[in-house]
């Protein structure tokens, strides 16, 4: 079993904003694999299904980016998935828009909603998935809370279609066959 965690914060006034872009990716995986996001528990939403005939549970924690851990950790417990099996996708100011880059372990590098991940699993050994947002012009805060440009909007739709066939891959193949197939990939 495999535990797909998109990061993002809570309520209409986040929804496609720059730290959103792993609700989104969750969203567009829930519609690609028909798996409903309709059930609250765990201090988020989840849906269970299947991808590559692999059970799994997509989430999206309702805890707000900082404290995204405490639900990942809910549904680790109950579920008894190992750390290996998981597998968050999150925003990167690292890396520019149309990038994205595939971990299979590491340090928070500066992201908090990562940081409490890996303070509630007690590990960094978990996958990640990081969609490059861009460094900002202004104020951190203000950036990552911000929408895209149209023109950005719509290079991210194809990264976003991109991490799902990684989340795939990785399924399918384990982490290492997906660093390699998309690693490289830019939009």
């Amino acid at each position: 079993m495999f535990l797909i965690v998109g990061l993002g914060n809570i309520g209409s006034r986040y929804t496609h904003t720059r730290h959103n872009v792993g609700f989104d990716v969750v969203d567009l995986m829930s519609n690609r694999y028909n798996i409903s996001i309709n059930r609250e528990k765990f201090k988020g939403m989840y849906g269970e299904g299947k991808i590559n005939n692999e059970k799994v549970v997509l989430l999206k924690p309702g805890t707000y980016m900082n404290l995204s851990g405490e639900s990942v950790i809910e549904v680790v417990n109950f579920y008894k998935i190992p750390s290996k099996n998981v597998i968050v996708i999150h925003d990167d100011i690292d890396l520019s828009i149309g990038r994205m880059r595939i971990r299979n372990h590491g340090s928070a590098g500066g992201h908090n909603g990562i940081k409490n991940v890996i303070y509630n699993l007690n590990t960094e050994m978990f996958s990640r998935i990081r969609i490059g947002i861009g460094q900002p012009e202004q104020d951190l805060i203000s950036h990552v809370l911000g929408k895209f440009s149209k023109e950005d909007r719509q290079k991210l739709e194809k990264v976003f279609e991109l991490a799902a066939d990684a989340v795939e891959c990785l399924i399918k193949s384990g982490v290492n066959e997906a660093m390699n197939e998309f690693n490289g990939v830019t939009i």
